[in-house]
């Protein structure tokens, strides 16, 4: 920034000692240094050009692991307080939008130095023409700043509307399959249309002042280096200032545009950021409700029983039990409490659960969600997880899960590539795979919900008797309605109203509890009470 202000320097002296006065020599020398001078300006550019690329790049990449790191950290916290559309919407437009306002650093501090020394400069040629630059910079950026403070506010309701947006465009692409049967794919495309329109409106009211931000950056500059030449003008028309001081004088306001338009331009993007800047800070500021800070107790050294107090479910060790609830929402919520994915009062042995360290928790208790992601990768990537893949164990598992027909019809088996969230595959397919990622993990404890809810009776026999024989002595607990699941497992409890009303044996049940009876053969059979 201050190197473009030497050029007007040497113009002015080159017209002063050398055409003025009539010596050739001194023209060629200031000639000569004015080339000299442009190729150091030409140089300094480029490195500033660099600079600011290195810096942009690496306030992007500083700013992403931060919040992909707090995002691990929360962990399940974070669907309960942002939705995805918020995250994704962080993770792209803000990151990029604070790391191109990063970039004024070094040009803002640069105009800011290099402003000083044009006007130090000129108070040596005039006291009335510095103080006219220095104060009608400041005049120009106090015009700017409430324009600024505008668009900082639209763009806050922009960003909101934003995030919800993105938000409500996750749910249609993640629900269209279901849209597309059961019909209503019009109504959420025209809600959509409407939230959209309404997005593009508030874009267009931070686009209006934006453009006046623009318009006053570029004008103002410029009237204000009319009004510095007229006054050097008349100066110099009454020999007050030298013709070569002129030149040098418009030379000097002219490269005034330049830093001005960038604090200018810096203020617009340090405006915009600033908004970006609150969803990160929000996102960094949440807390993880299953932090070790509380921790006080050790996990259990052998199988344990697992007590959950809101319920009264307790889970001996050892065995295949069912929970049979008659709100589906009882399961998740009990499985999310003893799997320690919900605040609770949970008993693991004699220790509660929320004070025990999480990686003991989730090293050896595992909740298998129907709705766990599945990443991109081949058949055997996906199974084996974080775990060191072995391809015996990996077929076992599947095997297990009843998956062998999803391996044996993709042609290259093992290493076939499973598309994002598993698009390639069928619904029950994708429920086998994730059984059959859980069952590879070989938890002392699998808390699972509805597993078999997307595959046809047959293949839920299959899957319910191998999972038997393979979790057979370990602790296994299955949330789910089916009486083919229910007929296997060791214990059932049935839940009403989020409490356990009854234990025992399905058929037990069946004969004793007409609600659990009702529940389970949907109201087809009369109970037969004993």
């Amino acid at each position: 920034m201050v190197s473009l202000a030497v050029p007007p320097y040497v113009l002015s002296r080159a017209i002063d000692d050398g055409l003025v006065a009539g010596d050739p020599d001194a023209l060629a020398r200031w000639t000569a240094t004015g080339f000299a001078v442009a190729v150091a300006i030409a140089g300094s550019g480029i490195a500033r050009h660099r600079t600011m690329t290195k810096v942009r790049m690496d306030a992007a990449d500083r700013t992403t692991r931060a919040t992909v790191h707090r995002s691990v950290y929360l962990g399940n916290s974070l669907a309960r307080t942002l939705g995805a559309g918020e995250v994704t919407t962080i993770g792209t437009a803000d990151v990029q939008i604070i790391a191109q306002s990063l970039t004024i650093t070094g040009p803002g501090v640069g105009a800011v130095i290099a402003y000083l020394v044009v006007a130090f400069v000129l108070l040596s040629i005039s006291p009335l023409l510095a103080l006219v630059v220095l104060s009608g910079v400041p005049l120009i950026i106090g015009i700017i700043t409430p324009l600024l403070r505008r668009i900082q506010h639209h763009g806050r309701g922009y960003r909101e509307h934003q995030g919800a947006l993105t938000e409500r465009l996750a749910d249609v692409l993640n629900g269209l399959r279901v849209l597309n049967g059961l019909g209503g794919k019009g109504r959420y495309a025209a809600r959509f249309h409407r939230e959209s329109q309404e997005l593009i409106s508030k874009g267009e009211r931070v686009g209006v002042v934006a453009s006046w931000v623009d318009a006053l950056a570029t004008g103002l500059p410029m009237l204000f280096l009319a009004l510095v030449t007229w006054l050097a003008a008349r100066m110099t028309a009454s020999e007050a200032i030298s013709v070569g001081d002129l030149v040098a004088i418009y030379g000097y306001t002219a490269m005034l545009v330049v830093p001005v338009g960038f604090l200018i331009e810096g203020g617009n993007g340090i405006a915009r950021a600033r908004v970006a800047a609150d969803r990160v800070v929000l996102l960094l500021r949440l807390s993880n409700e299953h932090d070790n800070d509380g921790i006080t107790d050790i996990a259990p050294e052998s199988p344990a029983v697992l007590r959950d107090p809101d319920s009264g479910m307790i889970v001996l060790p050892g065995l295949f039990t069912a929970l049979a609830c008659a709100a589906p929402a009882d399961g998740v919520g009990i499985v999310d409490r003893l799997g320690r994915f919900a605040l609770s009062d949970t008993i693991w042995g004699s220790a509660r659960i929320d004070t025990v360290a999480l990686d003991s928790v989730r090293s050896r208790i595992l909740v298998a969600d129907n709705d766990a992601h599945l990443f991109t990768g081949s058949v055997r990537e996906i199974v084996a997880g974080r775990y060191d893949s072995s391809d015996e164990r990996i077929r076992a598992a599947i095997h297990t899960a009843a998956a062998d027909d999803i391996v044996d019809a993709l042609p290259q088996g093992l290493d076939a590539v499973v598309g994002p969230k598993g698009h390639n595959l069928s619904g029950g397919q994708r429920q086998r795979l994730r059984l059959a990622r859980a069952l590879y993990a070989a938890p002392e404890v699998l808390l699972a919900v509805e597993p078999t809810s997307a595959v046809d009776a047959h293949t839920e026999a299959r899957m319910v008797a191998r999972l038997a024989t393979a979790r057979h002595g370990t602790t296994t607990v299955l949330a789910t309605t089916s009486p083919i699941v229910l007929h296997r497992a060791d214990l059932v409890c049935y839940v009403v109203d989020g409490r356990v009303a009854a234990t025992g044996t399905h058929q037990h049940l069946l004969d004793t509890e007409p609600g659990y009876h009702r529940l389970v053969t949907r109201g087809t059979e009369a109970p037969a009470l004993r």
